[in-house]
C-alpha cells in the first residue's frame, strides 16, 4: 500500500518523544544523530516533497510544514535540519530531468544540503561553469550526498547577469567542521569548499526561470507543489521550525510553571496573574504566527492545484507574514524566558532556554530579515512595481 501524507504525520508525531531525547545528544555532537536521522528517514518525511516520478509523495505542503513543526517542537536542531534538508527535493525537482536522474536515479533516499550565497567564482565555460568558493552554513550537510550551492555570474564588465544554483555531488567538494554556536547547536551547519570543479549546464538554475515559474522541472512533473513559488517555499521553510520551537518552549514554560514556588513573594508562580498574562500573549502570538503562515500556502497551493495563476498581492502577503512569524515566534519566548527565573540560566537541559537560544540563531538567517521583506508589501499596496527575486 502506498503511504500517504496524514501516514508520514502520524509517524512523526510517534517519533517526536524520542527526538526530544536527543536533544541534548545534537548540542554535544553539533550535528543530528544519525539514528535520528534514520529514524525520519523511516517515517517517509525527506519524500514529501520529493516527485512521484523517483518514488515521492509530491505531498500537499502543509503536511510538510506541520511534520516540520512537530520535529521543531521536540527538538530545534533536529526540526530545523528536518525543515532545510527536507526542502530541497522541491527545489531539485525544477531541474532537468538528467540532473533529477544523476540524483535519484539509482537511489531515491538520497539527500541534498544546501548553502544558497552566491560567494563564488563562476567562469561561464562550454557546456556549464568551472566553479570555486567557499559556502558557509549548510544545515545537515554530514547527512546528505548532494549539495545545493548558489552563485554569482556577471558579464565582463562585473555587472550581474544571474544567480544560479548549483547542484553538486559529494564527490566534487569537501565539509569544513566549523560550527560551535550557541544555538541551533545540533544543525551542523557546516561550511563547504568546491575547487575549480566542473559544473554540466543541466546542473545550474538560475534565479530567473525560478522566479517566473518557468523550469525545466515543470515540463517533467504535473503536480500542482512544483507550480508554488520558491520564496514562499523555502522562506517558510525557515520560520516554520523558529515557530515550532517557540511551541516547545511554551510547552516547557507552563509544565515548569505549575511546579515553582517564587520565594521572593512567597506564591506559587502559577498564582501569579502576571505569569498567567505572559502565557496568554505567548500562546497568541505563536498561534497568529502558525495561522497566517498556514493560511498563505494553503489559499496558494489551491490556486496551483487549480491550474490557475498566483497574484504578487498573495505572494507578497506570504512574505510578509513569513518574517512576522518569526519575529512573534521569538517574541513570544522573550516573553517566556524573561519570566522563567534563574534557574533557566544554568546550563542543562531546560527547554525554555535552549528554546531562546535557538529562536534567535535562527532569527540571524537571511530570510528573517523583516525589513527586506515588509517593504515589498508596501510596494506592492501602493501600487509600486516590484523587482526582486525572492518573491
Amino acid at each position: 500500500m502506498r503511504m500517504r501524507d496524514d501516514d508520514v504525520l502520524a509517524a512523526v508525531r510517534e517519533l517526536a518523544p524520542a527526538l526530544r531525547e536527543r536533544a541534548a545528544e545534537a548540542e554535544a555532537l553539533r550535528k543530528v544523530p544519525d539514528t535520528s536521522i534514520k529514524d525520519l528517514e523511516e517515517t517517509g518525511f525527506f519524500r514529501l516533497l520529493q516527485p512521484q516520478a523517483y518514488g515521492g509523495l509530491a505531498a500537499d505542503p502543509l503536511v510538510f510544514y506541520r511534520c516540520v513543526k512537530e520535529i521543531a517542537r521536540a527538538c530545534g536542531s533536529t526540526g530545523w535540519v528536518a525543515s532545510v534538508v527536507g526542502v530541497h527535493p522541491w527545489h531539485v525537482a525544477l531541474y532537468d530531468r538528467r540532473a533529477q536522474d544523476e540524483v535519484w536515479g539509482e537511489n531515491p533516499h538520497t539527500r541534498i544540503s544546501s548553502s544558497y550565497a552566491p560567494t563564488t567564482d563562476v567562469t561561464p565555460v562550454g557546456g556549464g561553469f568551472r566553479v570555486s568558493g567557499r559556502w558557509h552554513f549548510s544545515s545537515g550537510c554530514d547527512h546528505t550526498d548532494w549539495a545545493l550551492l548558489g552563485g554569482l555570474v556577471t558579464d565582463d564588465d562585473g555587472k550581474p547577469v544571474e544567480v544560479y544554483t548549483f547542484l553538486v555531488p559529494r564527490g566534487d567538494y569537501r565539509i569544513v567542521d566549523v560550527w560551535d554556536t550557541v544555538g541551533l547547536r545540533g544543525t551542523g551547519s557546516n561550511d563547504i569548499v568546491m575547487e575549480d570543479v566542473f559544473v554540466p549546464e543541466h546542473r545550474a538554475l538560475g534565479f530567473g526561470p525560478v522566479s517566473a515559474l518557468d523550469c525545466p522541472g515543470h515540463q517533467v512533473h504535473p503536480e500542482p507543489l512544483y507550480r508554488l513559488p520558491y520564496a514562499a517555499v523555502f522562506t517558510t521553510t525557515i520560520s516554520t521550525p523558529i515557530v515550532g520551537i517557540a511551541e516547545g518552549a511554551y510547552d516547557g514554560y507552563v509544565a515548569a510553571t505549575r511546579e515553582r514556588f517564587r520565594v521572593s513573594y512567597g506564591q506559587k508562580v502559577a498564582e501569579d496573574p502576571f505569569a498567567q498574562v505572559r502565557i496568554a500573549r505567548a500562546a497568541s502570538d505563536i498561534d497568529a504566527a502558525w495561522l497566517q503562515l498556514t493560511r498563505n500556502v494553503g489559499e496558494l497551493y489551491e490556486l496551483a492545484v487549480r491550474g490557475e495563476a498566483l497574484p504578487m498581492e498573495l505572494r507578497t502577503r506570504a512574505r510578509r507574514d513569513q518574517v512576522l512569524a518569526t519575529e512573534r515566534a521569538v517574541g513570544a519566548v522573550d516573553l517566556l524566558m524573561e519570566n522563567a527565573g534563574g534557574s533557566a540560566m544554568r546550563t542543562g537541559p531546560n527547554a525554555v532556554q535552549r528554546a531562546w537560544r535557538d529562536v534567535h540563531t535562527g532569527r540571524g538567517h537571511a530570510a528573517n530579515d523583516p525589513e527586506r521583506a515588509l517593504v515589498l508589501f508596501g510596494q506592492g499596496a501602493l501600487g509600486i512595481d516590484i523587482q526582486d527575486t525572492m518573491l
